[in-house]
């Protein structure tokens, strides 16, 4: 029989393999309204963005074949795994554009200029497409961009406040990118890593119309005081497309789907599923905290369910960087809650990014169980100076809690799992 941990691990991997891209861009690209598109005679160009990129596009390449008249992947660094006919690759940085990413772009979009109403843009995108895609704006350089987004991710704002400051310093996002290739169609297929799925706020919308305003702009820089030049603050002043007519938008993977393939495989397992939210969005310390008291009334009441069984939870916790450590959203989740499981037997907490990467370490997440904070006490490490620290990664790896898959080629957000056996 398999420790909790072990199921656990079987669980979430499972799960992702569920949600990897190439079917799902199969499909879209065998369904009616892409087929109708093609059929227009035009040519197919591609472009693809962000984690997923290379095989969305190589699914891309293996489906259309020779009615596919090349493109540009631009993609993290790792996450290509080697030529695709006919297609252009790059790798560059995130969650920080870089040279590679400017350089990227810029290939991408001679690719796609020049052409004509008959033509269609096939444009693939997936998480990690707003660092993985960009133009800077009139005036604004890459560091300008970098600092921003450093600026906005260390003091916790969301993914959806982020793109809305993002999009208005870029020439390609908040619509711009279909406002270049028109009068060409763009047929987008959409990989979510956004919660509620919002369209214009996945890899920053650069061909879907913009929901948000350069009020809620100046309102997200007031918020958290954000440091910005007088050619930032301008730029931002700038109202994105409300509106783009040469657009169709297919999603074919989100977290709701993550979240139904785990239900699947906990079932499976023997563990009653309860699925609690796909939506989770708070800081991560709490998401740890409020799993492990789950996992404390479970096992003192039965409450809201009786072993074996199994809550799970999808969305993107944010985490406050306040220490000079190593880590990432899922790691300091699972370690926060390993504090709340101390001593309970048979149950385990993972919590994993589906793109196989979280933060800026080569691990996916964390997995802890009822044992983890007495081995790192055993070995002289005090648990929560690593936690205020920020240091989740390197108390993971000494008791072997860290999850590594590797990149898995799909990025949908993330996914977390109590195991109560």
């Amino acid at each position: 029989m398999t420790d909790v941990r072990q199921d656990a691990l079987h669980i979430a991997q499972k799960a992702i393999e569920a949600v990897l891209p190439e079917n799902a861009v199969e499909a879209a690209l065998r369904g009616e309204a892409f087929s109708a598109r093609a059929q227009s005679g035009g040519r197919i160009v591609l472009t693809a963005i962000g984690k997923a990129a290379w095989r969305m596009a190589k699914a891309a390449a293996e489906t259309l074949g020779d009615r596919l008249d090349g493109g540009v992947v631009v993609t993290k660094y790792g996450h290509s795994n080697g030529p695709i006919k006919g297609v252009e690759i790059f790798e560059a940085g995130h969650p920080f554009p870089d040279e590679n990413t400017i350089k990227g772009t810029a290939r991408a979009l001679e690719r796609v200029g020049g052409l004509s109403a008959e033509d269609t843009v096939l444009f693939l995108v997936s998480g990690g497409g707003s660092a993985l895609f960009e133009k800077p704006g009139e005036g604004i350089t890459l560091r300008d961009l970098v600092g921003v987004t450093d600026q906005l991710l260390a003091c916790g704002a969301d993914i959806v406040e982020i793109n809305t400051i993002r999009k208005r310093l870029s020439s390609v996002k908040g619509g711009r990118f279909a406002q270049f290739v028109a009068p060409a169609h763009v047929f987008s297929v959409v990989l979510s890593d956004v919660l509620g799925d919002r369209l214009d706020s996945i890899a920053s919308g650069p061909a879907y119309p913009d929901g948000s305003t350069a009020a809620d702009a100046s309102r997200i820089v007031g918020k958290y005081g954000l440091s910005l030049s007088p050619v930032l603050q301008k730029a931002l002043e700038k109202e994105t497309p409300k509106s783009l007519e040469n657009v169709t938008t297919l999603i074919t993977g989100s977290v709701t789907a993550l979240c139904k393939a785990a239900e699947r495989e906990v079932a499976a397992l023997g563990y009653a599923p309860l699925l609690l939210t796909t939506t989770l969005n708070c800081e991560a310390r709490e998401a740890g905290a409020f799993i492990a008291a789950m996992a404390k009334e479970i096992r003192s009441s039965g409450n809201p369910a009786s072993p074996p069984c199994a809550l799970l939870l999808g969305g993107e916790t944010i985490v406050r960087l306040k220490g000079k450590g190593k880590g990432g959203r899922n790691q300091e989740m699972a370690l926060a809650a390993a504090f709340g499981i101390k001593g309970l037997a048979d149950t385990a907490v993972i919590s994993v990014g589906s793109d196989g990467t979280d933060g800026p370490t080569d691990a996916a997440g964390g997995v802890v169980d009822g044992g983890t904070i007495g081995v790192l006490s055993g070995l002289g490490l005090d648990a929560e100076a690593l936690l205020a620290d920020n240091d989740s990664y390197h108390a993971l790896d000494a008791c072997g809690g860290l999850v590594k898959t590797g990149p898995t080629g799909t990025n949908v957000n993330d996914l977390s799992i109590l195991l109560c056996r």
